[in-house]
C-alpha cells in the first residue's frame, strides 16, 4: 500500500481469538503494517480498552486512534482505503 505511512494500526487481540487471527491475516495480506498487542498479558491492557471502547471482546482494531471493534472488513476498508475486487 503506497499509503502506509500515514496509518498507525493496532490489532488488540488475545491467543485463543480466531477472529484476531482472521483481522491480522487480513492486514498482512494487504501489506499494513500493524502492532499485534496481546491484551491477555496484562490486565491494566484490557481495562484501558474497555474504557476506550466500552467493549470486553476482542479484536479490537485502532487505525489512526480511531477503534474498531470485531472484525468489521467493511470498517476497517475504509479507513485504510482498501479497495477489494
Amino acid at each position: 500500500m503506497e499509503n502506509q505511512e500515514k496509518f498507525i494500526v493496532k490489532v488488540y487481540s488475545t491467543p485463543s481469538c480466531p477472529w484476531c487471527e482472521v483481522a491480522k491475516k487480513f492486514l498482512f495480506e494487504h501489506k499494513i503494517l500493524f502492532e499485534a498487542i496481546d491484551v491477555s498479558q496484562s490486565e491494566e491492557l484490557i481495562m484501558d480498552l474497555i474504557n476506550k471502547t466500552g467493549q470486553t471482546g476482542v479484536p479490537v482494531i485502532e487505525i489512526n486512534g480511531e477503534y474498531i471493534t470485531g472484525f468489521d472488513k467493511t470498517a476497517i476498508c475504509q479507513k485504510l482505503g482498501i479497495v477489494e475486487a
